[in-house]
């Protein structure tokens, strides 16, 4: 059992998914489908129709349960928050250019 617990990723470790597997993987299912909507309205959404909204929600969870299972193992989550990571700086960045162009006179 101790070789399992070695080889967890950081939120499944973090989770303790070996000790507590029912809810270690509910709550690192829980993590990855939070990051990854994060990502998505970060780095790809675009203004939907409610329905059309949803089904793609639907669709995101749905891949999230395979993403969990690798997620144990692989450190999925934590790519995850790497994405977010580059997505925030660079929605920042693109902010302050927008707000500089602005700012200066033509």
């Amino acid at each position: 059992m101790n070789e399992v617990s070695e080889r967890l990723s950081f939120f499944a470790a973090l989770y303790q998914v070996d000790e507590h597997p029912l809810t270690g993987m509910w709550l690192l299912y829980g993590t990855i489908v939070v990051l990854s909507v994060i990502v998505f309205k970060l780095g790809f959404a675009k203004r939907l129709p409610v329905l059309k909204a949803a089904a793609v929600y639907l669709f995101l969870m749905l891949g999230c349960t395979v993403l969990t299972f690798f997620g144990v193992f692989l450190p999925v989550g934590e790519g995850l928050v790497v994405a977010a990571l580059i997505l925030i700086i660079y929605k920042i960045r693109l902010h302050q250019s927008k707000k500089n162009q602005s700012a200066k006179p033509q």
